[in-house]
């Protein structure tokens, strides 16, 4: 077993550069008992907006502290020592940027050795350790309170989570071993791989308790005092911790080996078998069910030394730093300054898609929402989804009652297109035809005032083309949303020749007042998302009509690491949809993008494919057999040449948009992939993916990324 005690950590306390240090400060609490706990506070200085975290000065701070109290144990000063954050925030974990920065495997595996060495000393202190978290804890820090011997949390913190399998990595100081042995298996691989898996879900301090992750919950109002009060009666024996679902012997040998046969069914289903961190940690925690804590820990230490040199985890670091950071500052984006301030908002249409339009903008601005149809029969309708989705929310204890009748009270649906006059912000969400639009926003611009933003939720069509019947077409944007509207994160607002700075700076501000991440796109055909992903669906629409079989195409196009394989993908969105984009495509640039005549033909049917139950597709319909008779040649592709043209072709096409400028630089491209089309973090959106698979130097004799994204262990 490794002796922590005997390894030289001085390679990583070298990189200590740049490092917000989490200092340790400690002192003495006489409780009521008369018994002394030292209270032990993590606070790096700032504020809640920058969290604790745990780089390599911090942890060696830590341990030091750590040894003194122990120290101080032996020679009867205190009886107990208790961690806790400063407010809001316990620890958002270890300090990304210097793990990124390990430079070799050996350092990696330096790494998770010390957080074991300084973490594990709190289970080492000769009394009882108690971890009070007081505010968001995820990674590391709920590591922190998974190695002490007790756990409160305030029912108010922010977030409680491991979410390393979402970077590429693997809860790596104590969570694999530890989380299960306390919570059970089937609790354990919701937490480590299933919540990271579904968009990086969080948990809640209720969930925490009832999962019995926590051994106590306390309001925020009096959580120190009664986290006190609890460790007094715990240490004096007044009160008894019990933990249900700490799992017996029966559970280990009989429901832990199936909960993880099943776990590894649901992943090679819903993800395939190309994310590595995912089994990694299913393996993990498959081990944990026997052996002692330091075999689970040496297990841990060489699994995230392995993932932390990886392809996937600089990938992984590449993305999370877009979302984090570029995301939050849109480059391009005018001085919100200059926004129009909305006071209310006209919505072109009814229909499923404008209701949830309705709904988006009338919970997150709370303002008067218009929506408006050809006939009441339809506008009634989309008043009486969103009334409803209101109340759905009502009832999950989302919103309050006052709250959901005013949000009720502040949706208006008519015939009546005068009533439009007082919106400062118009959107559109009618049928994705040039024309119609036309129309539409043509009947609009006459009666709005002449400073009100005009916005179209296309998905592929011109901007400009749109206004170019208008009176004022300097006012008219892009504003295109992805399905499901609540849900996705991103909105590719587009900018044509004649859009001024107001309209683009209110359409960013409103973009940001929604939650949504924003990305300027020049006015091109698919903009980003859609052209890219057409590439995709093209390429797999050629496989197929070539001859080869839809279960190949799906799998040839694995490796690529997507949510979802293309026609899976194709049948989510609505095949007319996927038709009516590849058709746009094909009309601009029909040297390098697929259609086939026959793909409207499928389009009009009500079911297309068959899925198993995981929703893999399996193969056609019998009704789209027939329409397919006649289009289908016989020369099946192989997976490999597949895979290669559409890496090959991905990477012309964003060759190509840069080049024309559609978006600054890469960088956008890879963040509107990620937010608006589910591309995996382990690629690092498509660039960094195409760099290591050669298709940039195949295609243009260069690469993206200079040098290429790469782990240490690939360098």
């Amino acid at each position: 077993m490794t002796n922590y005690e005997e390894i030289d950590f001085g390679p990583i306390l070298a990189m200590t550069d740049g490092e917000v240090v989490t200092h340790s400060l400690v002192r003495d609490v006489r409780l009521a008992s008369g018994k002394v706990l030292a209270l032990v506070t993590l606070d790096n200085g700032r504020d809640h907006t920058r969290p604790n975290t745990l780089g390599p000065a911090t942890l060696a701070e830590l341990g030091a502290t750590l040894d003194t109290l122990r120290g101080r144990a032996a020679a009867g000063e205190i009886d107990a020592v208790a961690v806790t954050g400063k407010q809001y925030i316990l620890a958002a974990g270890a300090d990304l940027s210097d793990i990124s920065k390990v430079g070799s495997k050996e350092n990696a595996r330096l790494v998770a050795q010390f957080g074991h060495h300084v973490l594990g000393k709190l289970g080492e202190l000769g009394v009882p350790s108690f971890a009070f978290i007081n505010g968001l804890a995820l990674g590391g820090g709920l590591e922190i309170a998974l190695n002490s011997t007790y756990r409160t949390v305030d029912a108010s913190a922010a977030a409680i989570a491991l979410p390393e399998v979402f970077l590429g990595i693997i809860p790596g100081w104590g969570g694999a071993y530890l989380l299960p042995n306390l919570i059970g298996i089937e609790n354990a691989l919701e937490v480590v791989i299933s919540n990271p898996l579904k968009q990086n879900r969080m948990l809640k301090p209720q969930q925490a308790y009832d999962y019995g992750i926590v051994d106590a919950i306390f309001p925020a109002s009096t959580y120190l005092e009664r986290s006190l009060a609890w460790a007094d009666g715990v240490l004096t024996g007044t009160i008894t911790v019990e933990r249900k679902n700490v799992p017996g012997k029966l559970e280990r040998l009989t429901k832990w080996p199936i909960a993880i046969k099943m776990a590894r069914g649901m992943l090679e289903s819903k993800i395939g078998t190309v994310p590595k961190s995912p089994y990694v940690a299913l393996d993990l925690l498959d081990k944990a069910k026997s052996g002692s804590k330091a075999e689970g820990f040496a297990r841990e230490d060489e699994a995230l030394a392995e993932l932390v040199t990886g392809d996937q985890f600089a990938a992984s670091m590449y993305a999370f730093d877009l979302v984090q950071k570029r995301a939050k500052r849109p480059v391009g984006a005018p001085d919100k300054a200059l926004a129009k301030k909305v006071t209310k908002v006209g919505i072109i249409g009814a229909g499923l898609m404008a209701s949830q339009f309705a709904l988006l903008f009338v919970r997150r601005l709370q303002v008067p929402v218009l929506i408006t149809d050809l006939d009441q029969a339809r506008v009634d309708k989309g008043v009486a989804y969103i009334h409803d989705e209101i109340g759905k929310l009502e009832s999950k204890g989302r919103v309050d009652s006052d709250t959901a009748n005013k949000l009720r009270s502040l949706v208006t649906g008519t015939t009546d297109k005068s009533q439009y006059a007082d919106c400062d912000f118009v959107i559109e969400a009618v049928f994705e035809e040039v024309g119609v639009k036309q129309q539409v926003f043509g009947e609009i611009e006459k009666i709005v005032a002449e400073d009100a933003i005009l916005a179209t939720n296309t998905s592929s069509l011109s901007v400009e083309e749109i206004g170019s019947t208008l009176a004022h077409p300097e006012r008219l944007v892009g504003f295109h949303f992805f399905n499901p509207v609540a849900v996705m994160p991103l909105i590719e607002i587009v900018k044509t020749p004649q859009t001024v700075d107001a309209a683009l700076s209110t359409a960013f501000v409103v973009a940001r007042a929604l939650g949504k991440n924003a990305v300027l796109t020049a006015d091109a055909p698919g903009f980003v998302v859609n052209r890219l992903l057409a590439k995709v669906m093209g390429e797999a629409a050629r496989a197929v009509y070539e001859g080869t079989p839809i279960a190949d195409v799906e799998k040839a196009f694995a490796p690529l690491g997507l949510p979802m394989g293309p026609f899976q993908l194709i049948d989510l969105v609505g095949w007319k949809v996927a038709a009516h984009v590849q058709d746009t495509m094909v009309r601009a640039f029909p040297e390098r993008f697929y259609a086939n005549d026959n793909f409207h033909a499928l389009a009009e049917l009500d079911g297309v494919v068959e899925k198993d139950k995981g929703g893999r597709v399996t193969g056609w319909t019998k009704p789209a057999e027939k329409a397919l008779r006649g289009a289908i040649g016989n020369s099946p592709a192989s997976s490999d040449v597949i895979l290669q043209r559409v890496q090959d072709g991905l990477a012309e096409e964003i060759k190509i948009m840069l080049d024309e400028g559609v978006v600054p630089e890469v960088e956008d491209i890879d963040l509107c992939l990620i937010l608006g089309a589910g591309w995996p973090f382990i690629d690092g959106g498509a660039s960094a993916y195409l760099d290591r698979e050669g298709a940039s130097e195949r295609v243009f004799e260069d690469t993206f990324h200079h040098p290429a994204i790469r782990g240490v262990a690939s360098i």
